[in-house]
């Protein structure tokens, strides 16, 4: 399991690593059987955000380190260093890109991009 992880380096460039998840076999839910899973990471809210077809945004750094994983729709975001990344449904994004020159992304899909928004503590 992997997502892409959305960074500022120590020059304010915003830059994407794609980190990979551990996981370890371990009871979680007894009596169920122990299952494969990773260790829980803190979060402060969550939230659904949709952006509409069509939308593109100006370039900024993300307001609060954040998880989103896509539900539905396409976007296309941009590093300040160029590099790019498409987020579709399934895919997990963590923006942690929170100073710096920050990033641009633009819905590239038909449809609304839908996402739910996990915010780090």
């Amino acid at each position: 399991m992997k997502y892409f992880d959305l960074f500022a380096d120590d020059t304010g460039e915003s830059r994407f690593r794609d980190i990979d998840v551990a996981l370890e076999e371990r009871t979680f839910a007894p009596p169920a059987k122990a299952i494969e899973i990773s260790e829980t990471e803190a979060a402060s809210g969550m939230l659904f955000l949709r952006l509409r077809a069509g939308w593109n945004e100006p370039i900024h750094p993300t307001p609060v380190a954040q998880t989103l994983i896509c539900l539905r729709g396409r976007v296309r975001v941009t590093a300040s260093d160029g590099d790019t990344r498409e987020v579709g449904p399934g895919d997990v994004w963590r923006m942690a890109d929170t100073h710096g020159k920050g990033h641009h992304t633009e819905v590239i899909s038909a449809d609304d991009f839908e996402c739910v928004i996990a915010q780090h503590a």
